[in-house]
């Protein structure tokens, strides 16, 4: 997909702060520190619209981007951070899982993790929270720049196991440095549209 124009529109918190638009929404999940960030900037052609900070757990709403009219990203904070408070974590679950579970624009969850490590228990978690409500999913293992070439199959093989990925969701190698897996990435959404 050809991005021409992308802005975040809001940074909710409760479901009355979301925009009244019926546009197909794609949420972004995915570990403090892991890249979202990054991805989004990469996916929407934009060097520092999502803004990426070097302190992990920046991002404490769901921020909403308009791409091309046509569709919504939406941000949501990133789990596992452990600089955080119970309750803060707390409050960040019941705001994550609010949009996730009464959101009818929503077509898809993007699970972002690292290829260069294990998926975490977090990720674990969240990849089992999205099969058990039946939220579509695609697995993006980021960073695929950092290792090298003849690896990566190795990698998303450890991936997909540890995930217990369903052979039915999609897992795309994706580098926000080289470019590496966004045209697949966009095929895919398309395909969720």
């Amino acid at each position: 997909m050809k991005v021409t124009s992308s802005e975040i529109v809001i940074s909710a918190v409760k479901p009355e702060q979301y925009p009244p638009s019926d546009l197909p929404e794609f949420a972004l999940a995915g570990r403090s520190n892991v890249g979202k960030s990054s991805f989004i900037n990469k996916m929407l052609n934009r060097k520092g619209l999502a803004r990426i900070s070097s302190k992990p757990g920046k991002t404490q709403t769901l921020n909403f981007y308009l791409i091309n009219e046509v569709l919504h990203f939406v941000d949501v904070p990133g789990y596992g951070y452990a600089k955080v408070s119970k309750k803060e974590r707390e409050a960040w679950g019941k705001m994550i899982e609010t949009y996730f579970m009464t959101r009818e624009q929503l077509k898809a969850a993007v699970l972002i993790v690292d290829l260069r490590h294990p998926p975490t228990e977090d990720d674990f978690m969240m990849y089992g929270f999205l099969k058990h409500y039946e939220i579509p999913c695609m697995v993006i293992a980021t960073k695929a720049d950092k290792i090298p070439k003849g690896k990566w199959q190795k990698h998303l093989k450890v991936t997909k196991e540890t995930l217990n990925l369903d052979p039915n969701d999609h897992i795309v190698l994706f580098s926000s440095e080289t470019g590496e897996g966004k045209d697949k990435a966009w095929s895919i959404l398309k395909s969720y549209m």
